[in-house]
């Protein structure tokens, strides 16, 4: 498994984050403040091997703008865990 940089980083208004399965899967990307606060899930569902890209607009689960800041986003599938840190600066 392989959880990519976000691109652009630092963003705004909108980031990229991209990984890659080897097996099929049940995968959850989720997106978190840095206080541990869940802001958004982007994925929370089965996917094909392969790799994946999810747009993340620095909005919420309820749709609202988040103020900026640092962002971390993390995969889990397949037993495994990974984040990674990303800037929002509006």
């Amino acid at each position: 498994m392989i959880l990519k940089e976000n691109y652009p980083n630092p963003f705004n208004p909108e980031t990229s984050i991209t990984f890659g399965l080897p097996v099929a899967g049940w995968v959850k990307l989720t997106i978190y403040s840095l206080t541990g606060q869940r802001v958004a899930v982007l994925e929370d569902g089965y996917l094909p091997a392969g790799y994946h890209t999810y747009r993340w607009e620095g909005r919420n689960q309820s749709g609202q703008a988040v103020s900026s800041g640092v962002y971390i986003y993390e995969l889990v599938a397949g037993g495994k865990r990974l984040w990674q840190k990303m800037l929002l600066a509006k």
